[in-house]
């Protein structure tokens, strides 16, 4: 983490010292929540539509903090607090990231997507990690104060930083990429989560490769070669002011032949899948995931660690290790025996169809089970695309379906024309849901669970693992 003077931290940040405040304080560290605040840090006061953080500066000394940022605009700061005066608190927040990654000897790579970024975040790490010093984006921190607060938790002798770049609107992963400047990023797909902000998957594609604004010169650009609406944005990126870098390498990764790295075999067990790749003749690769994407996203951190030049069998020593954040496609076992596929981080018609279609080749159970939630962020074809899941759904692969939420119900109607009467079911009531699924289940069945953030499905996997 960033251990620097008061002093220097205001330098660094763009600001002044307060009257009266030691420049030679010591930081260790930045927090923006007082619940979580660890002695000794800076305290950040973030300011958002419905809070200040400015309320609860005195809060933050209280509890150790040894200094904190004061946007100028703010009246009456805390009586002999150590303060360093900014015009804009978040724009300091930033200022000082940079500043601090400068000074570090630190590589980045940059990872963003419609899907899997954070899968791809993992394994990317896992492969790094058997050969240096790795630091990657912790949970969700991939925003525009995400990101800099990730880069001050490095530790000055950290060799790569991973660093996942979300958005919500054009010009946000821009902002992130000049602010971490990366030597290699890496564009996972093109789907249709913030159609509801972009309009369009050609909008989302102009917003994700944003990601090259900071990319060093004779950086690497490593995407997926099966989504064409990459390569018909980049042209755009010709253009003045578009890109730091001139000069930069590409590398596809995908399903299709004609990319660098596809996958030659594939075949899953009981907890994971096996592939081999094109590239690495006799290595047999293995990540404990389930699901051919899940092979597409592996492609595409091996192809980070080739860009760092470890060898293909040490990278597949590291995906085998492969430590996941949770409610990812994550395989529970209930009390009951019944097996849990629980991904319920988040939802998008891609990820939907992907895990549906990892549901289907999954071979030994009795009955196929699915509860789905809605769909968030999709714009105003967001029924439509909840129809064209529903219309996927078959009997002879698929056993039952259950639903929850108002867009869900749109999968239900569509669902309930391929399926006989008392297959498909909608519930408002996730204990009712879940009570529902488990008089129906035996020890030998399984049950997909998904939907996106909002829904919080994750609390009908919790009841089943009960019941």
């Amino acid at each position: 983490m960033i251990k620097r003077t008061v002093a220097e931290i205001a330098a660094m940040a763009g600001g002044t010292l307060a009257p009266g405040t030691d420049p030679l304080f010591r930081i260790e560290g930045v927090s923006k929540d007082t619940r979580t605040l660890p002695p000794g840090c800076l305290y950040i006061p973030l300011i958002g539509e419905s809070f200040d953080g400015h309320q609860f500066v005195q809060d933050a000394l209280d509890k150790g903090a040894v200094a904190s940022l004061w946007q100028k605009d703010h009246e009456q700061p805390p009586e002999g607090a150590a303060l360093i005066l900014v015009d804009d608190t978040l724009t300091a927040l930033q200022a000082l990231a940079k500043s601090y990654r400068h000074q570090l000897n630190v590589r980045v790579v940059g990872i963003t997507g419609s899907n899997g970024k954070t899968t791809t975040k993992d394994m990317t790490s896992a492969v790094l990690s058997t050969t240096y010093k790795v630091h990657k984006t912790l949970g969700n921190y991939n925003n525009h104060f995400g990101l800099p607060l990730t880069l001050l938790q490095l530790e000055e002798d950290t060799e790569i930083a991973i660093l996942e770049m979300g958005m919500s609107s054009r010009g946000e992963i821009r902002l992130l990429s000049e602010l971490a400047e990366p030597e290699i990023v890496l564009i996972t797909n093109i789907g249709e989560s913030h159609l509801l902000q972009l309009g369009s998957r050609l909008e989302i594609a102009r917003a994700k490769t944003e990601i090259l604004a900071g990319l060093q010169q004779d950086g690497t650009l490593v995407y997926n070669g099966d989504e064409p609406l990459i390569e018909q944005v980049l042209p755009e990126l010709r253009e003045p002011g578009a890109m730091k870098a001139a000069r930069y390498h590409r590398v596809r990764f995908g399903a299709k032949p004609d990319n660098d790295l596809y996958p030659v075999q594939q075949r899953m067990d009981a907890s994971g899948t096996h592939f081999e790749v094109q590239r690495f003749n006799g290595i047999d690769f293995y990540i404990p995931l389930l699901g051919s994407h899940n092979v597409i996203n592996a492609l595409a951190a091996l192809a980070v660690g080739v860009h760092f030049g470890i060898p293909a069998a040490v990278m597949a020593e590291g995906l085998k290790q492969l430590s996941m954040t949770s409610m990812r496609i994550e395989k529970i076992q209930a009390a009951s025996g019944l097996t849990l596929l629980n991904d319920a981080y988040n939802a998008s018609p891609t990820s939907m169809k992907a895990a549906l279609k990892l549901l289907t080749e999954l071979q030994g159970y009795r009955s196929k089970i699915v509860v789905l939630g809605d769909m968030l962020e999709l714009g105003e074809q967001e029924a439509e695309f909840h129809r064209q899941i529903g219309a996927m759904l078959k009997p002879d692969s698929i056993d039952r379906v259950y639903v929850f939420g108002t867009l869900a119900k749109h999968i239900a109607e569509a669902a309930a024309v391929n399926y006989p009467a008392g297959h498909v079911h909608v519930f408002d009531d996730k204990s009712r849901l879940a009570q529902a699924v488990a008089a129906y289940a035996s020890p030998d069945d399984v049950v997909l669970v998904k939907g996106s953030r909002g829904m919080k499905l994750e609390q009908v996997v919790s009841l089943l693992k009960q019941l």
